[in-house]
């Protein structure tokens, strides 16, 4: 299973390419990938950064769940697809994401590349410092969602 974790500020360079943070890269050597799917998250103003492979178990997901003659399946399908582009690492660890999907949130300088576990998110740094959940938010959140007996399994 691919895993990144941390988060890194990188600065683009003069052409707007990002230098893959070497752990992340170890990460992608590791799967022998070298190519991630950029897409608009569904929920915040970031873009994710989906390793080839994984990206295939989602459109799987995508093709198994959503019917070609259902116009609301049609109409997700379409959106999803939409507000994506294939990005490749050069020999140097750079990658090229899209002026529009760059400008769709709202990146104008530096960004954080977030390990999220089995994918990246690509914040602009503004964005990510102003987002971010902290002390007791965070510890209300985790115990809602994860509960009492966290680390423990499920019987």
């Amino acid at each position: 299973m691919t895993t990144f974790i941390g988060d890194f500020v990188c600065k683009p360079d003069a052409k707007g390419r990002i230098v893959l943070p070497s752990l992340f890269k170890k990460v992608m050597s590791e799967v022998n990938q070298s190519v991630f799917v950029v897409r608009k998250n569904l929920f915040d103003n970031c873009l994710d950064l989906i390793p080839q492979h994984e990206w295939q178990k989602e459109v799987q997901l995508i093709e198994k769940k959503l019917s070609g003659f259902r116009q609301k399946d049609q109409r997700l399908k379409r959106a999803l697809y939409r507000s994506t582009a294939e990005v490749t690492l050069d020999a140097n660890g750079r990658f090229l994401v899209p002026k529009r999907l760059m400008e769709m949130v709202s990146v104008k300088g530096e960004v954080v590349l977030l390990g999220v576990g089995g994918n990246i998110e690509l914040w602009s740094k503004q964005q990510f410092e102003n987002d971010g959940l902290e002390g007791e938010e965070l510890g209300e959140l985790a115990e809602e969602l994860l509960g009492g007996n966290f680390g423990e399994e499920e019987n």
